[in-house]
C-alpha cells in the first residue's frame, strides 16, 4: 500500500507541456528539487539545474561516472570478509558558473526585480533554457537568455551560451565565467542513504593554466588517485567596445569580459567545457585531451552542438517514445501530468546512461551523490529492459561492464568462502563497497539478476557474441556459485536449499530460503547449463575457449541442472502462498496503519533489529518475482500472494509501486494498478518521496517504462516470444510505444478496443495477441480487437 505520499512541489508549478519541464516563476521553497528536476546529462557527464549565475544553490553539483574517492571502512567489531574499502562519487570542478554585473551590481536571483522568468528543460532539443527580464534598482531592463547542454554526440563537452541585452539604457557590463575547482563533498550522516562527508579536502589541485580566453585545471582524488582536467575556453561577439581579463589559480579562475552595453546591442558569450578523467592516465595528458576536446569545439561551434543534440534526440524518441492520451470524458490535466512524466522520466534514464562506456548506473545517475554514485540491482531488472528495447547497443555497454567486474566478483566469491564469482552488492569500482552486509553483501541475488538482464537481452537482441563471449563466462561462474552456496537438505526431502540470504525485501534480511533468490537462481542454473551444452554441441570453438578461460568441468552442467531440478520453493498449504522465506509467516504483522505518516519511511525511525521481526516489506519480494518469473507461477497464486503481501509493502522504495501495479493488472485489479502507476510515474516530477532534493530515482524511472508496456499493454516476452494482453484502465483512453526486436521495429499502439501492429523497420516479426499469433510485415499495420473485460 502507499503509506505517504505526498506532492511537493505542487504540480501545478509546471505547466502541462507534453516535450518540456518549465518553470514560470522563481520558487526559493524548492531549490534543491528543481536542481534536480532541471538536471543535465550525458551518462558520462551530469550537472544539476544549478543556475548560471551561481548562487543560490543548493548543491553545486557536477558529477563524473566513475570517478570516486576511496576510503577504509571502519568497524568497531570487524569480521572476515567484511567489505573493506568504500567508494563515493565525487562533486567536481564547477564550470558552469557565469556570474552577470551590470552598473557592477551582480544578478543575484532572490533579490532581483524580474519582468519576466522562464526557464525550460527541452527533452526534444536537449537544453536547459532560461529567459528573464531583470529591471535593475537604477530602472535599467535587462534581458538575460540562457541556454545550456551536455553533448550527447561529444562524450567529454558541455556548453553554456549566455545572451544579455540592456533595453533601455547604457550601462558598464561585466561577465565573468569561471572555473571552481574545490567543491564540497560533504553529505549528512542522519540519513543512511546519503553519501558520506569528508573531513579533508579530497580533490588535491595537480597542474592549472590558462592561454588567452582558455582555463586549464586538474586534479587527483586523494585515496583513489584518480586524476581529473577540465577546460574551459569561449566564443564571445558584441557590437559593443568590449576588453576581457584572464586570471587563473590552482583552484579558482576567470575570464571577465568588460562591455560598454548600449540599448538594443546584444551580448552574447559562449561558454565550452571539457572534462576528461582516469584512474590511470597523469593530470598531465587530460589536460592535454580537454584541450583537443575545446579545439574541436571552437572550430564546430555552438549550433553544431545543438544540431548535433537535437539528431541524437530525434533518434531517441524515435525508438524510446511513450504516448498516452487519456479519457476525454474527464479532466485532461491527470493525463498530461502522466505524459509529460513519462517522458521526463525517459529523458532522464538516457542522461544517465547515454554515454556510461566503461561504466555502468549510479542509483541517482548523474543527478545527486545519493547512495555514493553506486551502481546497484537497480539496472538489470529495472533499466535495462527499456535499453535493451530501445537502446541495445547502451544495454550491451552496460552488460560488457558487468563482465569487466569478473575477476573482482570471483575474488569477492573466495573472501566470502565461496566457489564461483559473486558480484558486488554496491560498487563503482568493482569491488564490493557495502558495509552492511545484512542489507548489502546477503543479497546473492544480485547474481541472478545480472543472468536474468543477460537472458532477456540476448533473446530480445539475438546477439549470440555477446553469450557465447562474456554472457557465458559470467554464466559459469555465477552458477558455480549457486551450487556451492545451497545444499541439498535432508530435512526438506532432498530439495536444494539456500541459506543465510537476503531478498530485494531490505526489511527482511538473512533468511532461510527466500522465495525471490531461490526461483531466480534456479533460473540462473537453468540457463547456465543450456548455454553451455548448446555451446559445446554447436559451437565447439567457443565453448573450447570457454574452458580454456573458466576451467570447466563437463560434469559441472549436470550438477546444475540437477540443483535447479531439486530447487526448494516455498509454498504454504494452508494459506495457498509462497511465504517470502522459511520463517516469514512466523513474525509478527507490523500495524502499518497504526504508523503515523511521518514515522516513514521505517529505516529512519526504528532499528533494524526492530524491522526484522516483523512481516513487513521495503519493496516488493515475492510479486517482484511473480513479474520476472511469470510462467511459475499460477494467475490463483498470483492473486493470492498479491492480496497477502500488497498490505504488507510501505511504499519506502521507489522499486515497489512500479512492479505492484504490473501485477494488480494482471490479477484484474485495474484501478489500483493506476494508482500504483500514477505514483509510480510522478515519484521524482512531484517528489512523493520528498526526497527528489538527492537526484532521481533512475531505476523507478525504467519501472515506469515497465509500467506501460508490461502492464497495461500486458507484453511478456518469456524466452524471447513477444505477447500481449491490453488490459487499460478507463483513465487510459490509448498508449503508444516503440520497441526495436532482434534489429526490427515494432510499432503498438492500443486502446481499450483494439490495438493496432505494426512492422516499421524489419523484414518479418511473429507476436500473440490475446492467444492469437499474428505474422507482421514491413509497414502493413495489423489491427485486431481486444477480447475479456478491462473494469
Amino acid at each position: 500500500m502507499i503509506r505517504h505520499e505526498t506532492l511537493n512541489p505542487p504540480l501545478h508549478v509546471y505547466p502541462i507541456n507534453p516535450w518540456k519541464i518549465i518553470e514560470t516563476s522563481f520558487y526559493p521553497r524548492f531549490l534543491a528539487q528543481t536542481e534536480t528536476i532541471f538536471s543535465l546529462g550525458n551518462g558520462y557527464l551530469g550537472m544539476r539545474g544549478n543556475y548560471e549565475e551561481g548562487r543560490p544553490y543548493s548543491q553545486r553539483g557536477t558529477f563524473l561516472n566513475g570517478f570516486h574517492e576511496t576510503w577504509p571502512l571502519v568497524y568497531s567489531e570487524g569480521a572476515f570478509g567484511f567489505a573493506r574499502t568504500g567508494q563515493t562519487m565525487l562533486n567536481v570542478t564547477d564550470a558552469k558558473t557565469v556570474v552577470l554585473y551590470v552598473d557592477d551590481e551582480p544578478f543575484y536571483l532572490p533579490e532581483a526585480s524580474l519582468q519576466l522568468y522562464q526557464r525550460t528543460l527541452d527533452m526534444q532539443a536537449g537544453t536547459l533554457d532560461r529567459e528573464l527580464l531583470w529591471e535593475t534598482p537604477s530602472g535599467k531592463r535587462v534581458l538575460i537568455e540562457t541556454r545550456r547542454l551536455v553533448s550527447f554526440e561529444h562524450r567529454h563537452l558541455a556548453a553554456v551560451s549566455i545572451q544579455v541585452t540592456l533595453l533601455n539604457a547604457e550601462a558598464p557590463v561585466v561577465i565573468s565565467s569561471e572555473l571552481i575547482g574545490d567543491q564540497p563533498n560533504q553529505a549528512g550522516i542522519e540519513d543512511p542513504r546519503q553519501a558520506k562527508g569528508f573531513a579533508q579536502r579530497v580533490l588535491l589541485p595537480q597542474r592549472h593554466y590558462h592561454r588567452d580566453r582558455r582555463l586549464v585545471m586538474s586534479h587527483q582524488a586523494r585515496n583513489s588517485g584518480m586524476t581529473l582536467a577540465c577546460a574551459i575556453d569561449h566564443q564571445f561577439e558584441t557590437d559593443c567596445p568590449h576588453s576581457w581579463r584572464t586570471e587563473c589559480a590552482e583552484d579558482f579562475g576567470k575570464v571577465a569580459y568588460f562591455v560598454d552595453a548600449k540599448p538594443g546591442i546584444p551580448i552574447q558569450l559562449v561558454k565550452f567545457i571539457a572534462y576528461h578523467s582516469s584512474d590511470s592516465i597523469p593530470a598531465e595528458k587530460l589536460c592535454t585531451r580537454a584541450e583537443w576536446t575545446l579545439d574541436r569545439a571552437l572550430q564546430q561551434g555552438f549550433r553544431a552542438l545543438l544540431d548535433g543534440q537535437r539528431r541524437f534526440l530525434d533518434e531517441f524518441w524515435k525508438r524510446s517514445d511513450l504516448e498516452v492520451e487519456g479519457d476525454p470524458g474527464g479532466s485532461n490535466r491527470p493525463m498530461g501530468e502522466i505524459q509529460q512524466a513519462l517522458r521526463w522520466n525517459l529523458f532522464q534514464i538516457l542522461q544517465a546512461s547515454a554515454r556510461a562506456e566503461g561504466t555502468g548506473i549510479a542509483a541517482k545517475g548523474l543527478t545527486g551523490q545519493t547512495y555514493e554514485g553506486h551502481y546497484f540491482w537497480d539496472t538489470e531488472i529495472y533499466v535495462l529492459p527499456f535499453l535493451t528495447y530501445s537502446a541495445p547497443h547502451i544495454a550491451r555497454n552496460l552488460l560488457r561492464f558487468r563482465h569487466s567486474m569478473l575477476e573482482k566478483a570471483r575474488q569477492r566469491a573466495r573472501e566470502l568462502n565461496q566457489k564461483g564469482a559473486l558480484f558486488p552488492w554496491r560498487t563503482i569500482n568493482g569491488e564490493e563497497a557495502s558495509a552492511y552486509y545484512a542489507a548489502g553483501t546477503a543479497q546473492y541475488h544480485i547474481n541472478a539478476d545480472i543472468v536474468y538482464a543477460l537472458r532477456k537481452y540476448v533473446e530480445i537482441t539475438d546477439d549470440k557474441a555477446l553469450l557465447y563471449n562474456e554472457g557465458a563466462e559470467i554464466l559459469v561462474e555465477t552458477a558455480r556459485l549457486w551450487y556451492d552456496l545451497g545444499f541439498f537438505s535432508g530435512r526438506n526431502n532432498g530439495r536444494f536449499c539456500i541459506h543465510g540470504v537476503t531478498g530485494p525485501d531490505e526489511y527482511t534480511t538473512v533468511v532461510n530460503n527466500n522465495a525471490y533468490t531461490n526461483l531466480m537462481a534456479r533460473e540462473n542454473l537453468r540457463y547456465a547449463a543450456e548455454t553451455v551444452a548448446h555451446m559445446s554441441e554447436r559451437h565447439p570453438e567457443h565453448y573450447a575457449s570457454l574452458v580454456h578461460r573458466t576451467g570447466l568441468d563437463s560434469a559441472e552442467p549436470d550438477q546444475w541442472r540437477e540443483a535447479a531440478a531439486a530447487m526448494y520453493i516455498p509454498f504454504d498449504e494452508a494459506t495457498g502462498i509462497h511465504p517470502q522465506d522459511d520463517n516469514f509467516l512466523d513474525r509478527e504483522v507490523w500495524d502499518l496503519k497504526a504508523t503515523p505518516r511521518e514515522r516513514f519511511p521505517l529505516l529512519l525511525y526504528h532499528h533494524p533489529l526492530v524491522i526484522y521481526r516483523h512481516q513487513v516489506i521495503k519493496q516488493a519480494d515475492v510479486v517482484l518475482a511473480m513479474f520476472l518469473l511469470g510462467n511459475e507461477f499460477t494467475p490463483e497464486q498470483k492473486k493470492r500472494n498479491f492480496d497477502y503481501y500488497d498490505p504488507l509493502t510501505t511504499g519506502d522504495s521507489s522499486l515497489s509501486a512500479c512492479i505492484q501495479s504490473i501485477v494488480a493488472n494482471e490479477i484484474g485489479d485495474v484501478q489500483k494498478a493506476m494508482k500504483y502507476a500514477r505514483y509510480a510515474v510522478l515519484m521524482d516530477l512531484a517528489d512523493i518521496g520528498g526526497n527528489v532534493k538527492d537526484g532521481c530515482h533512475i531505476a523507478s524511472m525504467g519501472g515506469t517504462w515497465m509500467v506501460v508496456t508490461y502492464g497495461f499493454a500486458g507484453m511478456r516476452d518469456h524466452r524471447g516470444s513477444l505477447s500481449f494482453d491490453p488490459r487499460l484502465p478507463p483513465q487510459l483512453k490509448r498508449l503508444r510505444f516503440q520497441l526495436t526486436v532482434r534489429g526490427q521495429r515494432l510499432d503498438v499502439e492500443m486502446t481499450r478496443e483494439q490495438a493496432v501492429y505494426t512492422l516499421v523497420e524489419g523484414k518479418e516479426l511473429t507476436l500473440e495477441h490475446q492467444g492469437r499469433d499474428l505474422n507482421l510485415s514491413p509497414g502493413q499495420p495489423l489491427r485486431v480487437e481486444n477480447t475479456g473485460s478491462q473494469d
